[in-house]
């Protein structure tokens, strides 16, 4: 199962720093992997902090490569990106376990009380069956008194 954690486009707009056609672009360019319902755009946070980490890497790696400085407030601010959105993918995530942690104490609780509802129907049924044994042993014990009853009845009939 793959957990996703979707942001709308400004949301991560604001998180990432970048422009909204930056990250257009990296749509197109199928480093990060999107999706549109009811007409909005949502950005997969997960490959979203992949492209910008990529981005930045190739960033630092060119402008090494140039001999120029680094600018320590956007290094500063790219990893304070990253971070949230890293953030934002484990809160997510969080969520999904606690929802599933309540979904099977639900689950657990449910059994439980099925296990008990099918305890005291057996126990009804063990009773219904015994007094349903008294009832058939009764009937037996009233039918042969009845028998011996009219077979006196008779013979006494007979012998007259």
């Amino acid at each position: 199962m793959e957990n996703t954690t979707w942001l709308v486009l400004e949301e991560f707009t604001k998180l990432s720093g970048l422009d909204e056609t930056k990250i257009m672009e990296l749509i197109k360019e199928g480093a990060i992997k999107n999706k549109e319902e009811d007409g909005k755009i949502f950005v997969d946070a997960t490959s979203g902090t992949s492209a910008l980490v990529k981005k930045v890497e190739s960033g630092l790696v060119s402008a090494d490569m140039n001999g120029k400085e680094l600018d320590p407030v956007f290094v500063e601010k790219t990893i304070s990106t990253i971070l949230g959105l890293h953030d934002k993918v484990i809160a997510s995530k969080d969520e999904t376990i606690s929802a599933f942690k309540n979904e099977n104490s639900f689950l657990k609780d449910a059994l439980i009380s099925m296990q008990e509802v099918y305890d005291d129907d057996k126990k009804t049924m063990e009773t219904l069956r015994a007094e349903l044994e008294r009832s058939r042993e009764e009937i037996e014990f009233m039918k042969r008194k009845y028998r011996l009853m009219w077979g006196k009845v008779s013979n006494m009939t007979e012998s007259k």
